[in-house]
């Protein structure tokens, strides 16, 4: 790069107004170098090889020196490669700003390919994110030794039982239903209308009183996850349920998660459900949960409010953290379903409460005038 030096004239080409990226100094006050910015490491190159650098002499001959001891102009040395073949060094020369500098290249032979190669992947552990196995099936003894303190919420005539498939370890060590933090059923109880409020784990035995609710399991055992059940612990989990329905007899049984529904249809077809039979929300009538189930269909049960036939069935969602499969807002409006139904049906006691209320004051009253002999309450 050369360097053009100008005395500027000191009304029109004032160097205050320049801006100073622009201004070099160079000798006295009155000589200005323009030149427009570059990099330091330019900067420093050019500035060791300009013919006034104090360094010029000293720095070249010491390049040249060592290059001098490194390869001999005369000779030409060969290097052995890792891949045994041996390849001539020869010197190239080319030319740079002002200066020639001697570079050591080694010729490659016409055998060697001079395409670039791929980079090799770094040794070190795997870098992909490791997939949660499945535990597999947990024979009863693996968690023999923790306490299960869960035990069900039930209750006569209750609006709506909730069965699930077995208690976690939070929920058998704590007693609560569904205790585990990231598990969803208080929070989908609450969005989809079930309860009137974000209720905590520790309310669970509270229901049946509360929002006329109830909670059970399909299998009493508890493990880590529900995959360390076996099939045949689900079916003959089913006897239990539809004795249960018919002691305590529910208006409707929800069951939480899709597998509990799979292990009553096989229980009852004796065969798996398909694909194009399942769906979640409510049930068809004959699918009701009673005890006397025939032939796939259940039979009306006489009680002394009249007969019985069986309590609804509507499959839900899983609640459970690790269940992934359908986004928030599809199990939202799965449990939304259920909870309009539980909604209209507590407004609906509820009338028929005041009713019965008013019924029994006017029976009082009526009794109370019979009593009066002047026919005057």
């Amino acid at each position: 790069m050369t360097r053009v030096k100008q005395r500027l004239h000191p009304a029109s080409d004032d160097p205050l107004t320049l801006p100073k990226s622009q201004i070099t100094f160079d000798g006295a006050l009155e000589k200005y170098t323009f030149q427009p910015p570059v990099s330091p490491a330019l900067q420093r190159d050019i500035w060791r090889t300009t013919n006034d650098s104090p360094l010029r002499a000293s720095t070249s001959k010491t390049m040249k020196r060592k290059a001098d001891e490194a390869i001999p102009p005369s000779t030409t040395k060969r290097v052995t490669r890792s891949t045994n073949s041996t390849v001539p060094i020869q010197e190239v020369q080319f030319p740079t700003q002002q200066k020639r500098k001697t570079i050591v290249t080694a010729a490659v032979p016409k055998s060697v390919s001079t395409k670039s190669t791929p980079a090799s992947p770094a040794i070190g552990p795997a870098t992909k994110k490791r997939k949660r196995l499945s535990s597999g099936y947990a024979p009863l003894s693996k968690y023999a030794h923790l306490p299960n303190l869960l035990t069900d919420s039930l209750a006569p005539s209750l609006i709506t039982v909730f069965i699930g498939v077995n208690p976690g370890l939070t929920t058998a060590t704590t007693g609560h239903a569904y205790a585990h933090p990231s598990n969803l059923f208080y929070k989908l109880l609450h969005s989809s209308g079930c309860t009137t409020r974000r209720c905590l784990p520790s309310e669970c035995k509270d229901f049946p009183t509360l929002f006329s609710l109830g909670n059970t399991n399909i299998v009493s055992r508890a493990t880590r996850d529900a995959s360390e059940l076996s099939k045949e612990e689900m079916v003959q989990g089913v006897q239990a349920l539809q004795e249960k329905a018919t002691r305590w007899k529910p208006e409707s049984v929800c069951l939480v998660g899709k597998s509990i529904w799979e292990a009553v249809w096989r229980a009852r077809k004796g065969r798996a459900i398909k694909k194009e039979e399942f769906r979640y929300g409510w049930q068809d009538e004959e699918e009701n949960f009673g005890i006397n189930v025939v032939r796939g269909r259940t039979q009306k049960v006489e009680t002394k409010d009249g007969a019985w036939a069986g309590a609804r069935v509507f499959v839900a969602t899983s609640t459970s953290g690790l269940a992934a499969g359908m986004r928030p807002a599809e199990k939202e409006a799965v449990w939304r379903e259920l909870g309009e139904w539980v909604e209209r049906r507590r407004a609906e006691r509820a009338a028929e409460s005041v009713i019965e209320g008013r019924l029994v004051m006017d029976g009082a009253l009526d009794a109370a005038v019979a009593q009066d002999g002047n026919g005057k309450p």
